[in-house]
């Protein structure tokens, strides 16, 4: 009885694909006192999540409670059928740019509408499995849209950070800067003093409690002060109006042909940067504690998080590095964790929404300008400047395309700039060995692979290729070729170092092929591994144009 030889890569079953990180969690076994750890973490993270929630909303142009529906209905869904065992959904500091332009644009249907197709979109990348060539993003082009973010999320709270008075503040950088310069001489010092120390709060708390929730005590004490000293600030309240105490009813936003194919480029948007921002702090999550995610599942997760989020109100949900993290370093077991951490602030929604009403916008600007700071990745952007000019090339690009023009703009730019970059340098790597007559190179080749003593014929070529021959290499393969002489009687074509061949580097060996051929030359290819010599035959490199043969040396020595 014959056995098959079982493959070493088994293909995972959509089942295993799209299994949620909760019910693997159960099969594992979970217990009370893995509910006692989630119980806590689920709190830290919601303490954090909290003033977090509220000031991102705030940033995007929109009203803080629909953070905080963001965080309960869209993060809960992430936590419940996701991918990754500690991601903590929410709104996000990288969407502020984004979202505002769209609400700026579209108003907060339109920020609706363009989610939900987002959500759709993402559901439909994790069906075709393609979450995971997220990874093939260069990382210049992550840290260079990352700092551009953090420019556009600290430039949105400048006006609140002086408490200017504007009619209208653009969310592009430029007019915005200039709406900024014009409206200078409204500054009040109050709300000034107030955003001051609300950052220092949050500084001297980092440095000498780092365990201690900083954003929460900061707003905290910035609500206390300016209710007990009666400061003319800005607050929640005033700007916004009393905050509602529970969740709104469920509901689509209204769409038509035409809304959908307006918002249409804002929902890709929202779905790239969604898909991005989401996997990348699974990753974070996978490095500080040792577990894998499952990247299909997650974005599929997103997806589904998304729809809901807009169902209940609330904005672009995504997975949050910052409360992922703090999520780990809590001791979170699983995601019941992140459940409990939307429960938490659905709690505090229907218990006390009036306070958040006391808050001052200076205070929650505080909050964002210092996650932006933490955000841009300041050390890996000056090391990728002096790295090389191509990653710097890519990193610049990508950062000013980002601040000055938008997202999607720096992303596509960066991506095909990084690839671009990365093709020149794979072949520049590409290195072709020999164009010696046989008795020439004995010293230079591999015994192994030639028998020097019998190869004494210098009517024998060979020529050795290291590296992967695809079609940037290809001019600069063909440019070593095109210096051989008098055609020798065989020529040989080592391709043990080519682990892969693209069409046009087959292509272009045609015509070198039958040039020699009709010079008499019999021409033989060595040691071609079976992918790559697929690619040379369907190219139209067989037998008798050439000749496949095991080792170089087989050919050499007459054995062709």
């Amino acid at each position: 009885m014959s056995s098959t030889p079982q493959s070493l890569h088994v293909q995972p079953t959509f089942i295993e694909l799209f299994t949620p990180k909760l019910v693997t969690v159960w099969r594992e076994g979970y217990g009370w006192r893995d509910f006692r750890a989630d119980v806590i973490a689920g709190l830290t993270v919601a303490v954090v999540a909290l003033p977090l929630s509220m000031a991102i909303a705030i940033g995007s142009g929109v009203s803080p409670e629909r953070g905080l529906y963001t965080a309960i209905a869209g993060g809960f869904i992430v936590s419940l059928i996701g991918g990754s065992r500690f991601q903590i959904g929410g709104p996000a500091g990288a969407f502020i740019g984004l979202v505002a332009g769209v609400v700026e644009r579209h108003g907060y249907d339109g920020l609706a509408l363009a989610t939900v197709l987002a959500g759709l979109i993402m559901i439909a990348v994790a069906l075709l499995r393609a979450g995971t060539y997220i990874k093939y993003i260069p990382f210049p082009v992550t840290v260079g849209f990352t700092a551009g973010i953090a420019v556009i999320i600290a430039a949105s709270q400048v006006s609140d950070l002086l408490g200017l008075t504007l009619t209208h503040e653009p969310s592009a950088l430029v007019p915005k800067i200039a709406a900024l310069r014009d409206a200078l001489p409204t500054v009040n010092w109050q709300t000034v003093a107030v955003a001051a120390m609300s950052v220092a709060i949050i500084a001297l708390v980092r440095r000498f409690k780092p365990a201690w929730p900083g954003f929460l005590i900061a707003v905290a004490a910035a609500a206390a002060a300016c209710a007990l000293l009666h400061l003319d600030v800005a607050t929640v309240t005033t700007r916004f109006g009393a905050v509602p105490r529970s969740l709104p009813s469920p509901a689509l936003p209204p769409f038509s042909l035409e809304k959908i194919q307006a918002v249409l480029p804002d929902a890709m948007a929202i779905a790239l940067l969604g898909a991005i921002e989401s996997l990348l702090s699974a990753v974070v999550a996978d490095g500080m504690s040792g577990r894998r995610h499952r990247s299909n599942c997650e974005l599929g997760a997103q997806g589904f998080a998304n729809i809901v989020s807009i169902l209940f109100g609330g904005i672009c949900v995504t997975g949050t590095v910052a409360r992922t993290a703090t999520n780990v370093r809590a001791g979170a077991r699983g995601p019941v964790a992140g459940m409990l951490h939307s429960t938490y602030l659905l709690l505090f929604l229907l218990a006390a929404a009036p306070l958040v009403g006391f808050i001052p916008l200076a205070a929650l600007g505080a909050v964002l300008v210092v996650v932006a700071w933490n955000m841009a990745e300041k050390e890996e952007f000056w090391s990728l400047l002096r790295s090389s000019r191509g990653d710097a090339a890519v990193l610049l690009a990508t950062f000013l395309l980002t601040i000055f023009v938008n997202l999607i703009t720096g992303i596509t730019v960066g991506v095909v700039m990084g690839a671009l970059v990365f093709l020149h340098r794979m072949a520049e790597a590409v290195e072709v060995d020999g164009g010696h007559a046989m008795d020439d190179i004995s010293d230079s080749v591999d015994s192994a692979r030639y028998d020097a003593a019998r190869a004494s014929s210098r009517d024998v070529m060979i020529y050795r290729i290291s590296g992967a021959f695809f079609f940037g290499a290809t001019a600069r393969v063909l440019t070593v070729f095109e210096r051989v002489g008098t055609p020798p009687r065989i020529f040989v074509l080592d391709f043990a170092d080519v682990p892969m061949i693209d069409s046009t580097a087959a292509h272009s060996l045609v015509a070198f092929v039958n040039k020699l051929g009709r010079s008499g030359t019999a021409v033989h290819f060595a040691a071609t591994r079976p992918a790559v010599r697929k690619v040379l035959e369907q190219a139209g490199l067989t037998v008798p144009l050439v000749h496949y043969v095991a080792k170089a040396a087989d050919a050499a020595n007459g054995a062709g």
